[in-house]
C-alpha cells in the first residue's frame, strides 16, 4: 500500500475552513459557504487525490499471459490531475503504449493507472514517467511510452490567464525509450484520427 500518511478528513475541513477566514471570505455568514468546507474537503480526499491510496503493484498484478508482440496502445484517456505548486485542477488526455511482456491486464486497469498517479499532487510531466515505469516495473512490460496534453487552471485561470494553451509531454521506458520502437508509437498515434 501507499506509504502516504492517514487520511483526516476533519482536518481537510477545518482548513478549509480557516483558508476561506483567512482571505476574508463570509464563511459563518453567508448560507452558501456554509458547507463549502465538508464539499471541498470531500472532493479532494475522495476524487481529486484518492491516488494516495490506490496500490500500484497491486493494480498491475493480476493480468493474462501474452504471447502478442505487438504494441498495445490505448488513445484519449481523460483525466483531471491537480498542480502541486497552485492546487488548482486541470484537464488531461493521455495516450499510452505498451509493449506486452509475459502478462497483459484490461484496458479498464491501465485507465485505473493512469487516474491512481493523477490523482495526487503531481506535475505532468511526473505523471507520464510515472505511468510508464510502473508498466515496465511492475507488469513486466518490454516497453512503455506515454503522450499526455494537459489544459493547465494554473496557466489559464491566473497569471497569464492563458485561456487556450496546453502542454504536450512524452515518457518512455524500456524497449520504447529509443530507437524503431519509440517511432512506431509515435507513427501508431499518427494514423488513428482522434474522437
Amino acid at each position: 500500500m501507499s506509504d502516504a500518511p492517514p487520511i483526516d478528513p476533519s482536518a481537510a475541513r477545518a482548513a478549509i475552513h480557516a483558508l476561506l477566514r483567512a482571505v476574508g471570505a463570509p464563511v459563518e455568514s453567508d448560507p452558501e459557504l456554509a458547507e463549502t468546507p465538508e464539499r471541498v474537503a470531500d472532493m479532494f480526499v475522495n476524487e481529486l487525490l484518492d491516488g494516495y491510496r490506490v496500490d500500484i503493484p497491486a493494480l498491475l498484478r493480476d493480468g493474462v499471459s501474452a504471447n502478442e508482440p505487438g504494441l498495445v496502445l490505448l488513445r484519449d484517456v481523460r483525466f483531471t490531475f491537480v498542480c502541486p505548486h497552485h492546487l488548482l485542477p486541470s484537464i488531461g488526455r493521455a495516450h499510452i503504449g505498451y509493449l506486452p511482456g509475459p502478462r497483459v491486464v484490461g484496458l479498464g486497469t491501465i485507465v485505473k493507472l493512469v487516474e491512481a498517479f493523477a490523482h495526487r499532487l503531481v506535475l505532468q510531466e511526473t505523471l507520464g514517467q510515472n505511468v510508464v515505469d510502473a508498466l515496465v516495473r511492475h507488469l513486466s512490460a518490454r516497453g512503455a511510452a506515454i503522450a499526455i496534453q494537459g489544459a493547465h487552471s494554473c496557466l489559464s485561470a491566473r497569471g497569464q490567464e492563458q485561456r487556450d494553451a496546453t502542454v504536450i509531454t512524452t515518457a518512455f521506458a524500456g524497449s520504447l525509450a529509443g530507437g524503431a520502437e519509440r517511432d512506431a508509437f509515435f507513427r501508431s498515434l499518427g494514423a488513428f484520427s482522434s474522437a
